[in-house]
């Protein structure tokens, strides 16, 4: 322990400097903060004199993100910031306080004065290096930049260590690239370790669950395809009873790749964080009087390679796929009101969407105020939509959910086969519905969600 003159001295500095700015250096810039994912990495146990190191060490960690799929293929969809952070002292602590090793653990006992408080040994465990010091990180995000999404603590240790939570945490030794996508993993992506994660972390989520079952375990629509199934977690007691979805995905070992259930968890997550519309035209309120041809324009944050799909309808009759922009004559309008919507979504083989829970669509929609002289306006509104239909495949009961910022209702149609309508209903943003099925048949059928007279997605429903 330091002597308590130090410690006073050590919290005083602390007091000081919260609240204070520091140097902001870009690494990665996609596009707007307020339409990407930010990623903000700062470190602990840089000195003044090693701000360099920690700037290079953080765009080695990017490009190593950026690197490895599927964050390569939507790189475009982050931006990505380093925080320079200076702190008294090198390194990290390391108290020795291990239960899970012999210590001294590799490297000496140490205490030193680091400004986010970074320390091995945390819960006893030697290669989980966090800190508890929670106000202090979220103060300098505060002062520095609050539109970050997911906070990453650089530790100056070539020890190996890291953790996840809601700010990941990682060493600069060997594997360090690698800690850092894996605790991104837990933190911004939600997906639990692979291996046991002990009975404390234990529970349903994306590439962990209880379910045996291959036709209702929520990855369902990955089993048998690319390694997927239900393995047992190893162990004894309550470790047997919970099971991943892969042998060798990242969240299991470092210096793989994830396995395609994780994949699409991290897609799903980036497309409820972020809409591939980055911008439109015309994209203000109202447009006077505008003239002929009518130019409608998407601005679109494209995977690589582009997997985003587009359907424009005028007046709810089709006029355009799979393009980003459309001319529009006075031939195709109707006198009154007319309605151009153009609705996105992201057609990648990454997603299974047709037996998975939820899905998310992007639309815009132009209202076009048409008389024989002249348009007399266009009114635009850009909106998204999360929706929800489970359990897929079922017997009895469906489930239907959407959320949306602007849209109060949507029109489920269940369709058969033939094109013959089965069940009509409405659903309400935010608001959970069952429908009743038991009566069908057992077969696939057409699940078709309407807003407005707008056909914004299509989804298989099949009947046990």
């Amino acid at each position: 322990m330091k002597p308590v003159l130090c410690f006073l001295i050590f919290f005083f500095n602390i007091s000081i400097l919260v609240g204070q700015t520091f140097d902001v250096e870009a690494i990665k810039v996609s596009g707007d903060n307020d339409k990407r994912i930010n990623l903000v990495f700062m470190g602990d146990g840089y000195t003044l004199f090693e701000l360099d190191k920690f700037v290079t060490d953080a765009t080695n960690f990017s490009n190593s993100l950026f690197s490895q799929s599927p964050f390569s293929e939507y790189a475009d969809y982050f931006n990505v910031y380093a925080i320079k952070v200076p702190s008294n002292d090198s390194g990290t602590d390391h108290p020795g306080t291990a239960t899970d090793v012999t210590e001294p653990h590799n490297i000496p006992i140490s205490n030193v004065d680091t400004y986010f408080n970074t320390s091995f040994d945390t819960a006893n465990i030697h290669r989980l290096l966090y800190t508890y010091s929670s106000s202090i990180v979220y103060d300098v995000l505060a002062d520095n930049f609050p539109q970050y999404d997911q906070p990453i603590i650089i530790v100056n240790t070539s020890e190996y260590g890291g953790a996840g939570g809601p700010y990941a945490t990682s060493s600069t030794g060997n594997n360090a690239n690698e800690i850092v996508i894996h605790e991104i993993g837990h933190s911004l992506f939600d997906l639990k370790d692979e291996y046991y994660p002990g009975d404390g972390l234990a529970s349903e989520a994306i590439n962990m669950t209880q379910e045996t079952d291959p036709t209702v375990v929520s990855w369902k629509n990955w089993v048998g395809t690319d390694g997927v199934g239900i393995y047992q977690h190893s162990g004894s007691g309550n470790a047997t009873s919970w099971y991943r979805p892969h042998q060798n995905c990242k969240m299991r070992y470092l210096g793989v790749p994830f396995c395609s259930v994780c994949k699409e968890g991290i897609i799903e997550k980036i497309h409820s964080l972020i809409s591939p519309i980055d911008n439109y035209t015309p994209n203000n309120n109202t447009v006077d009087n505008p003239t002929f041809p009518l130019d409608f324009q998407l601005d679109l944050i494209k995977p690589n390679p582009n997997t985003l799909e587009s359907d424009w309808t005028l007046n709810s009759s089709n006029f355009a796929t799979n393009v980003e922009d459309v001319s529009i004559e006075a031939t195709n309008l109707i006198d009154g009101a007319n309605t151009l919507t153009v609705v996105v979504h992201d057609g990648t083989s990454f997603l299974r969407v047709d037996n998975h829970d939820s899905f998310h669509v992007y639309t815009v929609t132009w209202t076009i105020n048409y008389s024989s002289l002249s348009v007399d306006d266009i009114e635009s509104e850009v909106n998204s939509y999360n929706i929800s239909m489970f359990p897929n495949p079922t017997t009895n009961v469906l489930n239907l959910k959407f959320e949306s910022n602007t849209v109060s209702d949507l029109n489920v149609e269940i369709m058969s086969i033939d094109g013959k309508t089965i069940n009509t209903s409405k659903l309400s943003n935010y608001e959970s519905q069952q429908v009743d099925i038991s009566n069908l048949s057992q077969g696939v059928y057409i699940t078709n969600f309407y807003s407005g007279n707008v056909l914004i997605a299509s989804k298989r429903l099949v009947k046990n």
